[in-house]
């Protein structure tokens, strides 16, 4: 379960994560992450916050049910990877709802590292 200091909530963080943070794609999911730098002494103290989006696209309620509760296992399992004070975005594609648990571990993974790797 993710906690609830770690949960997206609010509309313009999604949006600000969306629109101004990094993005790495993979085949069944799109990773944003904004890393906030604007006040240096509060994103320290600040929890990392990730938040999903599972639209219809995806597929019926139960299957988007399914992808969400994965994609939260997955993400609840890499919060200590997450810069503090940063905003995460996990997009699940259509393709996620035929993707196993491992291949959605395996697509979140390279994401993550597509973003937080400094090259």
């Amino acid at each position: 379960m993710l906690p609830a200091s770690n949960r997206l909530r609010r509309s313009d963080d999604f949006r600000r994560a969306v629109r101004s943070g990094r993005r790495a794609g993979r085949r069944a999911v799109v990773l944003h992450l904004l890393v906030r730098d604007d006040r240096a002494d509060d994103a320290q103290a600040a929890p990392a916050r990730v938040g999903f989006v599972v639209n219809k696209a995806v597929g019926n309620a139960v299957l988007r049910n399914r992808v969400h509760r994965r994609l939260r296992a997955v993400l609840t399992a890499r919060l200590p990877d997450l810069p503090a004070g940063s905003l995460t975005v996990v997009r699940a594609l259509p393709s996620s709802a035929s993707a196993s648990y491992d291949e959605l571990v395996a697509d979140v993974d390279g994401a993550l590292r597509r973003i937080l790797d400094p090259r």
